[in-house]
């Protein structure tokens, strides 16, 4: 309950640079009276100024300031809520805006828009609409509850049920949902992306794996070409071996028989130094008469006979010689065949040595071959399939986020649906419905206007005479309307006390009595007034002073002095 103590105010539209000050917890009932221009609806102004930074009637906060002094404008107000005592101090020229808790001042850092939401929704919990229908009334500015728009309407009930923290749930919960589904969409790219990158990862290890396995297959095939090619060189090399084989043995007496051809060569060439000697000697003979080595003379008989012995041996030696010559012809043959055996052997070697060279070659090829397979068999391609694996864990955790974020998006829908109009806030405002239309009728017959008067749950009237003949609004004249208004001002204060949300002490009302009510109203209003003040403050605004001064149980009289409002003494 908001437990208004006391408002003060100076240099305030026809006030001067003293304070006026009025204590609203003093008297359960006071009645305001002063002439037209004294200053008596400022109380009005000032309430909702220092409260709610504007003012009651239809004015602009510039033209609240004191137009002689022109500065220095301030408003204060005390009260209290539970434990708390609460001093609002606002002002202009310069401009003041304090809130104080307890005699703290509470943080100013903020700025004045978020400062003043801080008033309304954590300190008052009653915006400006709502404080106009529970705490005042007034003829001039003031808009009943029927004449308002029905989303005013709806925060004004939204106020007095404490329901409107549900609007404000809404409010967050649109953002939050906002906020949700752009995570969402955020985690849903995420995935996709994801994906993707899978199937990318995928493709690559299909395709390095295609490739890897085609690449051995290729140096298999090669390899067995090789390998086959090599055991053809291998025959060929073997046939070349044999055939070495068989031609060194060809030449194996090579040596013996050039030595043998060595020796038959001496021998002929001793033949023919023989032959030569003896046919020289011959010659001697013939052509000499002495001996060569004596030189004694020699006889016919001798000569004829060295002649005879030497042709026998010349003959002999010639024999012989062809013979040894038929020899040295075939060992000079066996000879040159042994050289073209050593021909064909070096032919026969470089076979060797070009099938050994193609085979080594081969080898080489066929290992390095082997060296890749190995390498591409033992080529880690688990490595490649470990990101897909860490990728598809990755893919599980987001997807366990869209998830929870789908499921938050299910109960955000679900929170939104029972925090609309048609959800949570509907079901209250029905079971409020009745007992508001029950004390809004009990009222309205308290004053002698005895019709039926019902809200629907938006906010809608359906008014029965008492021969069920509907009616709006609109319909009924100005002190009717009035009525209404005022069955609705007190409906609202007990709802309000009922549901201890807007609750307060205070209640204003501007010149209710001065035109639309009747005397017959005003003595009823007055009942219903006294009923009131038994946990109310009530001030009255009004012109009637003869008809009310003795019904109340002070008396507060404004006037002007040198054209400045003031509190008569």
């Amino acid at each position: 309950m908001i437990y208004f103590k006391t408002i003060r105010w100076k240099n305030f539209l026809s006030y001067g640079n003293h304070w006026t000050e009025i204590e609203l917890d003093a008297n359960k009932s006071s009645l305001i009276i002063g002439e037209n221009g004294a200053g008596k609806s400022t109380v009005l102004d000032a309430l909702t100024f220092v409260l709610y930074n504007k003012p009651f009637r239809k004015v602009t906060v510039q033209q609240l300031i004191n137009s002689i002094n022109n500065n220095h404008m301030e408003v204060e107000c005390e009260f209290a809520i539970g434990q708390n005592n609460y001093k609002i101090c606002r002002g202009q020229k310069p401009r003041i805006f304090e809130v104080w808790q307890n005699g703290n001042l509470l943080n100013q850092e903020a700025h004045a828009k978020d400062y003043q939401e801080v008033l309304e929704k954590q300190i008052l919990k009653l915006n400006h609409k709502s404080f106009c229908q529970v705490v005042v009334l007034g003829s001039s500015s003031f808009i009943p509850f029927m004449q308002l728009p029905t989303n005013h309407r709806k925060e004004v009930i939204e106020d007095l049920l404490d329901i409107g923290i549900f609007s404000i749930m809404g409010s967050l919960l649109k953002d939050k949902a906002s906020e949700n589904r752009k995570r969402l969409g955020e985690t849903s790219n995420e995935i996709m992306l994801l994906e993707e990158r899978i199937k990318m990862q995928q493709d690559y290890v299909k395709r390095i794996t295609q490739q890897k396995d085609d690449l051995i297959e290729e140096k298999k095939k090669s390899i067995e070409k090789l390998t086959n090619d090599n055991g053809i060189i291998e025959l060929n090399l073997k046939d070349k071996e044999d055939e070495l084989a068989k031609l060194r043995k060809e030449v194996e007496e090579e040596e013996a028989v050039r030595k043998k051809l060595n020796k038959l060569n001496t021998l002929d060439s001793k033949i023919s130094d023989k032959v030569k000697r003896l046919k020289k000697e011959i010659e001697f003979f013939e052509s000499h008469d002495n001996c060569p080595k004596c030189y004694r003379p020699l006889d016919a008989e001798t000569k004829a006979h060295n002649i005879e012995n030497n042709k026998d041996s010349i003959k002999e030696c010639e024999e012989g010689f062809e013979k040894l010559e038929d020899e040295i012809n075939a060992e000079q043959a066996r000879v040159n065949h042994m050289m073209e055996v050593w021909k064909t052997i070096d032919k026969v070697n470089t076979a060797i040595n070009t099938y050994k060279s193609e085979i080594n070659a081969n080898q080489s090829v066929i290992d390095s071959m082997q060296k890749d397979i190995d390498k591409e068999t033992t080529q880690d391609v688990n490595v490649e399939k470990v990101k897909i694996k860490e990728m598809n864990e990755d893919m599980i955790e987001i997807q366990n986020v869209k998830k929870d974020q789908s499921d938050e998006q299910e109960i955000i829908t679900v929170a939104t649906n029972l925090l609309r109009d048609t959800g949570i806030k509907s079901r209250i405002i029905k079971q409020y419905i009745p007992v508001i239309n029950k004390l809004v009728n009990k009222y309205l017959a308290a004053m002698d206007f005895f019709v039926q008067f019902d809200l629907d749950e938006n906010f809608n009237e359906v008014i029965k005479s008492r021969w069920r003949d509907e009616f709006n609004y609109h319909s009924f004249s100005e002190g009717e309307k009035m009525r209404i208004d005022l069955s609705l001002l007190f409906t609202w204060r007990a709802i309000a006390k009922l549901k201890n949300s807007a609750s307060t002490n205070l209640l204003i009302m501007d010149e209710v009595f001065d035109s639309s009510l009747d005397t017959q109203g005003t003595d009823e209003f007055l009942k219903i007034i006294n009923d009131l003040t038994a946990d109310s403050n009530i001030f009255i605004i009004s012109h009637k002073t003869d008809q009310l001064v003795d019904k109340f149980n002070s008396v507060i009289r404004f006037e002007k002095h040198q054209n400045f409002s003031r509190v008569a003494a």
